[in-house]
């Protein structure tokens, strides 16, 4: 698929389209989304968190309860998680019909290799997609070196045309789309890859001790800048390339190979 800086117009008929994110509904990529969506149709919901919840991934609350809080007339926020908002979208908050595409993001960082275990932006998708209805999550690499804000634009200008390419080719219900925009311009960007999920060889993480005020240790978890050997391909190696890395996920987390592998060794005496 060439892309295109001006792919012309994208809008779908009857396009009903629920937006959600793991960074919280006041963050700068939720709105990056709208625009995106936009694009797209005219009828564009949005249930996102009260407040960031990043890392959380497919947690779901179940022992306290949820508040909604209205904003406009497509709008809520819901002091939960990514999954709680899907989830209340599609069951609750929408009104008439089901949503037709749930697109997760734009998240503030990329969400690749195991981090795609942790991340709540995936996690919104996957909700979107155990309710079957296609889903897209989206997130936007930048480089925690700077101080400045990712570029947003480069999501922006890309992700319609990806998308509206998708909904053309269509695919599984039971698969979620990843999408992962590389940490440049858009007049920078190369292309894009079909690609796998990567391991890394370490996980990025410092957990930082620090003293509060009271003489007690307390830890912050966080990501570590740190040079790593790039495999030959996958997604790291897309986006380190400048390439859009679209990748497909399912939740059916079974090892095929292994599975084969042990039903011919295991044996039970009985």
């Amino acid at each position: 698929m060439k892309l295109s800086s001006n792919p012309g117009n994208l809008k779908r008929k009857n396009l009903r389209i629920l937006l959600t994110n793991d960074d919280g509904i006041h963050a700068h990529g939720l709105e990056v989304l709208r625009q995106i969506a936009t694009e797209l149709s005219d009828d564009v919901w949005i249930v996102a968190p009260e407040t960031e919840q990043s890392g959380g991934s497919r947690s779901l609350t179940l022992s306290d309860p949820l508040r909604v809080r209205r904003i406009d007339e497509r709008t809520f926020a819901v002091n939960g998680t990514p999954t709680d908002c899907t989830l209340m979208g599609v069951v609750k908050l929408i009104e008439g019909r089901r949503p037709d595409l749930v697109l997760s993001g734009v998240n503030h960082g990329q969400n690749i290799a195991d981090d795609i275990t942790y991340s709540g932006t995936v996690a919104g998708a996957m909700e979107g997609s155990c309710a079957g209805i296609p889903s897209i999550a989206l997130s936007q690499a930048f480089s925690s070196i700077r101080t400045n804000e990712p570029n947003w634009a480069t999501a922006q200008t890309f992700a319609p045309q990806i998308i509206a390419r998708m909904l053309d080719i269509g695919w599984q219900t039971n698969i979620i789309i990843n999408l992962n925009f590389p940490d440049t311009k858009p007049e920078d960007v190369k292309g894009i890859k079909i690609t796998n999920q990567s391991l890394r060889n370490k996980l990025p993480t410092h957990i930082d001790e620090r003293i509060d005020a009271r003489g007690s240790t307390y830890y912050w978890i966080g990501y570590a800048n740190r040079d790593e050997p790039q495999p030959k391909e996958g997604d790291i190696t897309a986006l380190a390339q400048g390439f859009v890395a679209l990748t497909p996920l399912h939740l059916n987390l079974t090892a095929e190979r292994s599975l084969a592998e042990l039903q011919k060794k295991f044996t039970i005496c009985g």
